[in-house]
């Protein structure tokens, strides 16, 4: 897979519709497979031709060396990456007064993981997804795949240090919950009457101490049949609908 800091190669025929119906000016390019017939793409075409999109045909080894050895459906799409919001900046913007909330993720490395939690934020009506700079997955061409084309439809915000964030959300109103397997709150007790910011942990060892101090709730997922956790994703699909059924 080829990506530079500027550029992402995008693949799959739902994540480029989904694309080019709501994000279409980042498209530059889009590559389809010479043995690929029209009419299978029909409304890719339609799409990048409203938009003035440029289509190249190209043998399949192209597509190889552009994403690798993916189910690309014969269709790849050049796209400007993801911008991230500065936290100074959004900070400075949110409106409190609805009561929003918003993920805070703690070092998540996987891309899946994290395109999934994109995909269920932006469904869930999270206002956006605050991330750290360092040991965090980036938005590259898997998490678009795995999101479903859903990535650029929230707002992710990046944030030099995820615990002077937390303190600047306080200062904003917020009210900080972990998802924490050792809680001592369950999720189902979340009460929503305030604006809020949920911190999901990393993979492998969950929200690091300094940051799980931070955290005015500690809600945890309870389990049955001696499984000890969910995946951070699922962990945080309940998270977001539990929030989005209250409200």
């Amino acid at each position: 897979m080829s990506e530079d800091n500027s550029n992402i190669y995008i693949y799959g025929r739902h994540p480029i519709q989904e694309a080019l119906e709501n994000e279409a000016e980042r498209i530059e390019k889009i590559y389809v497979r010479d043995s690929l017939r029209d009419h299978q793409i029909s409304s890719i075409f339609d799409l990048a031709s409203s938009h003035r999109i440029p289509i190249s045909h190209v043998p399949g080894s192209k597509l190889y060396d552009l994403v690798g050895s993916v189910n690309d459906q014969g269709v790849v799409a050049l796209m400007s990456a993801i911008s991230y919001q500065d936290f100074g900046t959004w900070i400075d913007t949110i409106d409190t007064s609805a009561y929003p909330a918003v993920l805070l993720l703690d070092q998540i490395e996987d891309p899946g993981n994290l395109g999934a939690i994109l995909r269920t934020a932006a469904a869930a009506g999270i206002s956006a997804v605050l991330v750290p700079k360092h040991r965090q997955a980036p938005v590259n061409a898997t998490v678009y795949k795995t999101s479903a084309g859903t990535a650029g439809r929230i707002p992710i915000v990046r944030a030099g240090n995820l615990n002077q964030a937390i303190l600047k959300l306080k200062d904003a109103g917020f009210w900080i919950g972990g998802l924490d397997m050792d809680g001592d709150q369950d999720l189902w007790s979340l009460e929503v009457d305030r604006p809020l910011a949920f911190v999901v942990g990393n993979e492998g060892n969950g929200i690091r101490q300094k940051t799980l101090e931070h955290c005015d709730y500690h809600f945890r997922i309870d389990m049955d049949n001696n499984v000890e956790s969910l995946n951070a994703s699922v962990s945080t699909a309940l998270l977001c609908y539990e929030w989005k059924r209250k409200k």
